[in-house]
C-alpha cells in the first residue's frame, strides 16, 4: 500500500530537479550536501550540516579513548607543482630558397619552449640584425596537436636527437638545458646524447673574409672637350692583375648633371695593336679574338703622367694609390710618383661693364638693373627721413647761358634734407615771353665729375653763394638764400665746413646791418633810397678790382666782427681811389657808424653796397 501511494504521488510530480551541492564561498569552491530531494521534497530526518561534520570525525568509542583521526594524503595541483617550471631545447629547422643563386636551403635556429604548467609549447627564433628574414616568436603559445586523433604533445615526447614535427615543418632536437635535462632523468627518461648545432652555410661564407683580387688603381682624367658640351671627367682606372683585364669607372659629384652610371668601360681585356687586317672586316660588331690583336694592354703601359687611349677614350693618368705605387717600385724600380696638377686654373672674373647712365630715375635705380634680373628699389634712410622731414633749404640761382635771354632768369632751387632730393622752379614773370613753373621735379642730382658705379650727389655743403651748380648739362650760379639756410647752418655748424657757413654770413650781413641801422632810428626808405643813389653816383667812377678790395677790409677785421675804426677805413677807401669825400658816400658811412662817437664803422655793410653797385635793387627786394 505503501508503495502504492509513493507511485501515486510520483505520478503527480512535474518537477524533478536535483538540489545545487556545489558553492562558492570567499571565493573558494566547496561541496554540500542536499537538504532537499528530486522535485524539492524535504527529508524525514534532516541533519544540520554541524551534526553531519561531527557524524564525521567520530568514531567508535573504546574504554581507552577516542580513535584519533588519520592525517589527510598530501595533493598538490599540476599547476601549482609546475608553476614557471619550463623545458627548453636548441633546435633547428632546414628552409629551402628558390630565388637565390647562392644559396638552395637556409638553416634556421630556433629554441623549443615547453611549459609544465598547462603542456603548452612555443618557438622562437633569435633576432639578427639586417638579416631580411622575419624572425622572433614564430609559433605562439599553445597545446600543440600531435596527429590527427586529438592527441597533443608530452613532454614524454620530447627527448635529444630526434626529429619533431610542427605544422609540417621539421625541427631537430640537438640540446637542452641543465634543468630540463634533470626533470627528464628524474621522471625515469633516458635523456640521448647532445648533438652540435648545424650552421646556416651562407651565414659563415659571408663571414669568412673576402680574398680581393690584386688591382692597381690609376686616378685619370678623361678630356671630352673637343665633342659639344664636351667637359674632363674625373676617372678611376683598375687594372686586375688576375687575368689582365681593365675597367674604368667614372666618378660622379653631386648634382653634376650627368646620369650616375657606375661603370664608363666593364672589365674586359683591351687592345693595344691590332694586326694587319682588311678594312672591309666589320671588326666592329664582331668579339675581337686573340689572333687579331698583336699586344694586349699591360702595367707597363699606365703610369702617372701617361696618357692611355682605351675605346677610342684618350685619358691622362695623374696619380695613382699606394699599392700600386708599391707595385711599380718592386717590379720597375720606378720611384718618381709626383702627381700630375690637373685642377683646372680658376677664370680670370670679367668686370662687369656698368653702361651709361641714361637718365631715366636716379643712377642708383638704374644700376640695379644692371645688377640683377628682378632689380629691388635702392634701400631708403628711414631715421633721416623722420629726422629731416618737412626740412627745406631754399636758394635763388641764375641760369648761366649764352642765350641773352636767359640772363634775367631766375630760379628757386629746393634742397629737401630728408632724401637729398633737388627740385628747380622758376617764377612766373609777366610779359617774359617764358612759360615759368617747374623746371626740374624732385630729385637727385649728381656732381659732373661723379660715375654710374660711384655717384656722387650734392650735398648742402656745395651750396655757397656764387657756386655753380650744374644740373643735367645746366649751369647755375647761387645768387641768393633763404634766411632758415643761415639758421639751419649756424644750428648744425658742426656738420658743414666753414667756407660754407661763413659764405652765407657774409651775405646775410648787409641785411643784418640794415636791420640795426634801422632799428636805431633811421628810417628804412630813407636808407634804403640812400643805397641806390650811392650806387649810382659809383658807376660813374672808374672801375677797381672789388676782391682786393675787400681782401683789405678782412686783412684789417682780425677779429672777423665785419666793423672797423672809421680812419681805417677811410683809408683803404683812399688806396683804391673810392670817393669817399662825395656827400651821399659820407652820410651813408655816418649811418653805418656805431657807437657814440661813431669811430667803428660797419666795413662789411659799405663794402657789400660797393661791389653790388650793378644790382642796385637786391638789398632793397630781400630786406
Amino acid at each position: 500500500m505503501q508503495y502504492f501511494d509513493s507511485w501515486v504521488s510520483f505520478q503527480q510530480k512535474t518537477s524533478f530537479h536535483r538540489t545545487q551541492t556545489l558553492d562558492f564561498k570567499n571565493g573558494y569552491a566547496f561541496s554540500r550536501l542536499p537538504r532537499e530531494g528530486v522535485g524539492g521534497t524535504l527529508f524525514a530526518n534532516q541533519l544540520s550540516q554541524d551534526e553531519l561534520d561531527d557524524l564525521c570525525t567520530k568514531g567508535t568509542t573504546l574504554t581507552y579513548g577516542q580513535v584519533k583521526r588519520p592525517a589527510p594524503s598530501p595533493f598538490t595541483p599540476a599547476f601549482v607543482a609546475y608553476d614557471k617550471k619550463v623545458l627548453k631545447f636548441d633546435a633547428y629547422f632546414m628552409e629551402e630558397v628558390a630565388i637565390s643563386p647562392e644559396e638552395n636551403y637556409r638553416i634556421r635556429q630556433v629554441g623549443l619552449y615547453y611549459y609544465l604548467e598547462d603542456d603548452s609549447m612555443c618557438i622562437i627564433e633569435p633576432k639578427v640584425k639586417n638579416s631580411g628574414l622575419l624572425q622572433g616568436k614564430l609559433m605562439k603559445r599553445h597545446r600543440v596537436p600531435k596527429n590527427e586523433h586529438g592527441d597533443y604533445y608530452h613532454w614524454k615526447d620530447l627527448n635529444l636527437g630526434i626529429d619533431l614535427t610542427i605544422y609540417g615543418r621539421t625541427y631537430r632536437l640537438v640540446n637542452c638545458d641543465c634543468f630540463t635535462k634533470v626533470f627528464l632523468e628524474s621522471q625515469g627518461i633516458v635523456v640521448n646524447p647532445p648533438e652540435e648545432l648545424v650552421s646556416d652555410p651562407y651565414t659563415e661564407q659571408r663571414r669568412t673574409p673576402f680574398q680581393k683580387p690584386i688591382v692597381l688603381r690609376f686616378y685619370a682624367i678623361w678630356d671630352d672637350t673637343n665633342c659639344a658640351f664636351g667637359d674632363h671627367h674625373p676617372c678611376i682606372i683598375h687594372y686586375f692583375l688576375a687575368d689582365d683585364t681593365v675597367e674604368v669607372q667614372e666618378v660622379h659629384k653631386r648634382n653634376d648633371g650627368r646620369d650616375p652610371f657606375p661603370v664608363l668601360m666593364r672589365r674586359q681585356r683591351l687592345p693595344k695593336i691590332f694586326v694587319d687586317k682588311n678594312k672591309n672586316f666589320p671588326s666592329c660588331v664582331l668579339e675581337i679574338t686573340d689572333h687579331e690583336v698583336q699586344e694586349w694592354y699591360s702595367p707597363k703601359d699606365f703610369g702617372i703622367g701617361k696618357t692611355v687611349t682605351l675605346l677610342g677614350r684618350t685619358f691622362l693618368i695623374y696619380d695613382c694609390d699606394k699599392f700600386t705605387q708599391d707595385f711599380y717600385r718592386e717590379k720597375y724600380g720606378i720611384t718618381d710618383f709626383q702627381p700630375v696638377d690637373v685642377n683646372k686654373k680658376p677664370l680670370e672674373k670679367v668686370p662687369q661693364v656698368i653702361p651709361p647712365y641714361n637718365g631715366f630715375g636716379i643712377p642708383e635705380d638704374s644700376l640695379q638693373n644692371c645688377l640683377s634680373l628682378f632689380p629691388k628699389p635702392p634701400r631708403k634712410d628711414i631715421i633721416k627721413m623722420l629726422e629731416n622731414n618737412l626740412k627745406v633749404l631754399r636758394y635763388q640761382v641764375a641760369l648761366e647761358s649764352p642765350v641773352p635771354e636767359d640772363k634775367n632768369r631766375r630760379f628757386i632751387l629746393s634742397y629737401f634734407l630728408s632724401d637729398d632730393t633737388i627740385s628747380i622752379y622758376e617764377p612766373p614773370v609777366k610779359n617774359s615771353g617764358i612759360l615759368g613753373g617747374k623746371y626740374l621735379k624732385r630729385t637727385k642730382v649728381t656732381k659732373p665729375e661723379s660715375t654710374p658705379e660711384n655717384p656722387i650727389y650734392y650735398e648742402p655743403s656745395d651750396f655757397t653763394i656764387g657756386s655753380t651748380i650744374e644740373v643735367f648739362g645746366h649751369r647755375f650760379v647761387i645768387t641768393d638764400a633763404d634766411e632758415y639756410v643761415l639758421n639751419y647752418l649756424e644750428r648744425n655748424a658742426e656738420s658743414f665746413p666753414a667756407a660754407t657757413v661763413q659764405s652765407i654770413r657774409d651775405h646775410f650781413l648787409p641785411r643784418k646791418v640794415v636791420v640795426e641801422t634801422t632799428s636805431s632810428g633811421i628810417p628804412k626808405k630813407d636808407l634804403d633810397d640812400l643805397i641806390v643813389e650811392v650806387q649810382k653816383e659809383l658807376k660813374l667812377q672808374e672801375p677797381f678790382n672789388t676782391r682786393q678790395f675787400h681782401e683789405a677790409f678782412h686783412h684789417f677785421d682780425k677779429e672777423g666782427s665785419g666793423f672797423l675804426d672809421k680812419a681805417r677805413f677811410l683809408n683803404v677807401c683812399d688806396r683804391f681811389h673810392v670817393p669817399t669825400s662825395t656827400i651821399l658816400l659820407k652820410k651813408l658811412i655816418d649811418y653805418c657808424s656805431c657807437d657814440e662817437d661813431k669811430k667803428n664803422t660797419s666795413a662789411e655793410f659799405i663794402t657789400k653796397v660797393i661791389e653790388q653797385r650793378t644790382t642796385t635793387n637786391k638789398i632793397r627786394t630781400k630786406t
